[in-house]
């Protein structure tokens, strides 16, 4: 079989950013499918996953209701590395296109209080497996360190 694109990418050199993974024409929309690196693989320890399941379920539910992109939005979920997220969205877009939207997605989640949605035996399958305090940690990491200085070397894979 081939190598998929994804698999290709150096991540001996990769660093936490926005990176566009992939861009695949769905009919007549085309659909880019974004890489929220939050760890540098393979150095920095991967992401615990009770709380990449919070983040899941608090930005998932953040990114649908935002009214500029909730249309737009497709997917939003975890890595099976542990180092990030994948959020598929409507449209030709690059990194700096969502950069504000995803500001005020991490900026909500560093910020959050209460329950999470979703957080219950109806709504989940593993509702017990949340870590709200490291996931806002993790939040405002990402944000400060990667959303808020944007630039070429964390918005491009390396050649």
């Amino acid at each position: 079989m081939e190598k998929i694109t994804s698999f290709t990418i150096d991540h001996t050199r990769l660093f936490p950013g926005v990176y566009v993974s992939r861009k695949d024409k769905v009919g007549a929309e085309t659909v880019t499918t974004f890489d929220l690196r939050f760890t540098k693989p393979n150095t920095e320890p991967a992401m615990e996953n009770a709380a990449m399941h919070t983040i899941e379920h608090l930005a998932a539910t953040y990114l649908r209701n935002d009214e500029k992109w909730k249309e737009r939005v497709l997917y939003f979920g975890p890595m099976g590395c542990r180092t990030g997220f994948y959020l598929l969205l409507k449209g030709d877009l690059e990194s700096k296109d969502i950069q504000k939207l995803l500001i005020s997605c991490f900026s909500f989640i560093g910020g959050f209080e209460g329950d999470i949605p979703g957080a219950t035996a109806h709504d989940c399958g593993n509702f017990r497996d949340m870590n709200l305090p490291v996931a806002k940690w993790w939040s405002i990491k990402y944000l400060e360190e990667v959303l808020e200085k944007l630039s070429f070397e964390n918005t491009h894979y390396p050649a």
